[in-house]
């Protein structure tokens, strides 16, 4: 019996094309819109940078905002970025837990939960930089 599409039958072909066909649209899909977020960006960043440069040269006072502007903008990437190894850490470790409670439970004859240890130190560690040893951002004093 050939079920092949000689015979008149689709099926099988349809069926080995619509996950070709969505894997490339997904992947186009990405794509465009990986590099419209990055354009996005560099014209964000571009007329930031002209107004601040406008305003810098307008006048002492101008010149003081910009700096200050720039510095809270500074600031609040720091503290963005802090709050994302922050989470990432709290993520990993969670997931350390769980794995080695899983593992623990499926296979309590062989120390195999200890294969949990790897994420759950990778997250402790991430969370030790971030209260420990991370710069905490610009200093408003400067």
């Amino acid at each position: 019996m050939d079920i092949g599409f000689e015979n008149g039958n689709i099926v099988p072909v349809a069926a080995m094309l619509v996950p070709i066909i969505g894997s490339i649209a997904l992947f186009s899909f990405l794509a465009i819109a990986s590099w419209s977020e990055a354009r996005r960006k560099e014209r964000e960043s571009y007329y930031t940078s002209e107004a601040l440069k406008k305003i810098a040269e307008s006048s002492g006072e101008g010149a003081k905002s910009a700096v200050e502007y720039l510095r809270e903008q500074n600031r609040e990437f720091a503290r963005r970025r802090l709050e994302g190894l922050k989470l990432g850490g709290l993520i990993t470790t969670a997931v350390g837990v769980g794995v080695m409670v899983l593992l623990w439970g499926l296979e309590r004859t062989e120390p195999a939960y200890l294969v949990g240890l790897i994420p759950l130190l990778i997250g402790v560690a991430l969370l030790v930089y971030v209260y420990t040893m991370a710069p905490k951002g610009v200093p408003a004093s400067q």
